[in-house]
């Protein structure tokens, strides 16, 4: 179970296996599910996340059971990802390791520097409609939570409180089955990815790592940007709209996409704080007797080099122009979703393919696929669907096997997105 930390190069290694799945295969390490929101719907119903009724998604109940029948289907190793995982209590914590220790289980946790991590958790934040200064998130998470009797109520905390997070993580596991992987300074991520194949034990050199990219962060206009169109938006958006349409369309789609000017940094004043975090936090790692991937170092604060810039001093024209773009974004999405384009016709891919999608629109196409999720409270159901992933994905088949068959692994899987 790859458990997080949050922005320390998950959405890169995400895409880097999701994106060579086939070839993980190969070498016997098996993704349960079909794509990767498979991991994020089952990581929703372990931790009990509340969906409205307003939320076109369908139901999570019952997802996490069906992922881990998957993954115990699998012939050598399988692999579930999901960072939010970092922020389970310590029931459903227990409860995950729990249902999977008929195989041998192993956590993996990968870290970054305080001083680097806080401003992309500010960041992050801001995506997911926060609508606090930077200095002011920065008084709550250092001031308040981090001293709070319960800090882990917070939802910095919740994800970052390390070393509680390991020892809650590794109370029915040994602990040299808990790696714990230090993110490279620069954001290095072929070295980030080989160091989390090394854990997997499969070749590094063997996965297509051209044009992956991690989940970067956005310059300081368009984050104030973002965080003054989150103060206007009104209460009754729901979540769901805000992930699909603000997160992901503006935030992820366009707004990463401008061009960087100024680097977020931690103000003079917090570098202190963030120094003793972290010696604090390799202390502790060096005295544990989990399995250490990388270097400690890594994870002790530098100081910033250059003058500090707060996001509300970003030039108004640098805001202005994040809005502009992201008003002709939305604008377009109206109208594709208006007046969508006409569908390809699709090329003839010989009898096997053709049988193959036959296949998967029988047993898992978007009507039965609707239905089974919403049975899945079900355990009969969810055997099925175990059952169905079994005969699609064909997981106990040898590594030899399942590298030939790409078009099941791959191709199929894309199209179920």
């Amino acid at each position: 179970m790859h458990i997080g930390e949050p922005k320390t190069g998950t959405t890169f290694l995400q895409r880097a296996m999701w994106g060579n799945r086939a070839r993980l295969a190969g070498q016997g390490v098996v993704l349960p599910g079909y794509k990767r929101q498979d991991h994020s719907r089952a990581s929703r119903d372990l931790r009990e996340a509340e969906r409205p009724d307003s939320d076109p998604a369908d139901p999570w109940i019952g997802e996490w059971d069906v992922l881990v029948g998957q993954a115990l289907q699998a012939p050598q190793a399988a692999v579930i990802s999901d960072e939010v995982l970092a922020a389970c209590t310590p029931e459903q914590a227990d409860r995950a390791v729990r249902s999977l220790l008929s195989a041998e289980v192993h956590v993996i946790l990968a870290l970054r520097d305080f001083a680097t991590l806080l401003p992309a958790e500010w960041q992050e934040t801001v995506k997911t409609r926060g609508t606090a200064s930077w200095e002011e998130w920065l008084s709550t998470v250092i001031d308040v939570e981090s001293v709070a009797a319960d800090r882990r109520l917070s939802r910095f905390w919740s994800f970052h409180d390390t070393l509680a997070s390991l020892d809650m993580w590794s109370r029915h596991i040994p602990p040299d089955q808990v790696h714990v992987i230090t993110m490279p300074r620069q954001g290095q991520p072929d070295e980030l990815w080989t160091r989390f194949a090394s854990v997997l034990g499969v070749d590094p050199g063997s996965i297509e790592l051209t044009g992956l990219r991690s989940n970067s962060s956005l310059g300081l206009g368009e984050t104030e940007f973002l965080r003054l169109l989150n103060q206007e938006l009104p209460e009754d958006v729901p979540y769901w709209f805000y992930t699909r349409y603000i997160k992901h369309l503006l935030a992820h789609n366009v707004l990463d996409a401008r061009s960087r000017r100024e680097r977020l940094v931690l103000p003079p004043d917090r570098e202190a704080w963030a120094g003793q975090q972290s010696e604090a936090l390799v202390t502790g790692l060096r005295e544990s007797k989990f399995h250490i991937v990388g270097d400690l170092d890594e994870l002790l604060a530098r100081p910033a080099a250059g003058r500090y810039l707060a996001p509300a001093d970003e030039p108004a024209e640098h805001v202005l122009g994040a809005a502009v773009a992201a008003t002709a974004a939305m604008a377009e999405q109206m109208y594709r979703e208006k007046y969508p384009a006409p569908r390809q016709r699709k090329e003839w891919r010989g009898l096997r393919v053709k049988a193959s999608e036959l296949e998967w629109t029988i047993l898992n196409g978007p009507w039965i696929k609707r239905v089974l999720r919403s049975g899945s409270r079900i355990r009969a159901v969810r055997r099925l669907r175990v059952a169905i992933w079994r005969l699609l994905m064909h997981p106990t088949r040898l590594p030899g096997q399942l590298q030939a068959s790409h078009v099941d692994l791959d191709d199929l899987a894309e199209s179920d997105a």
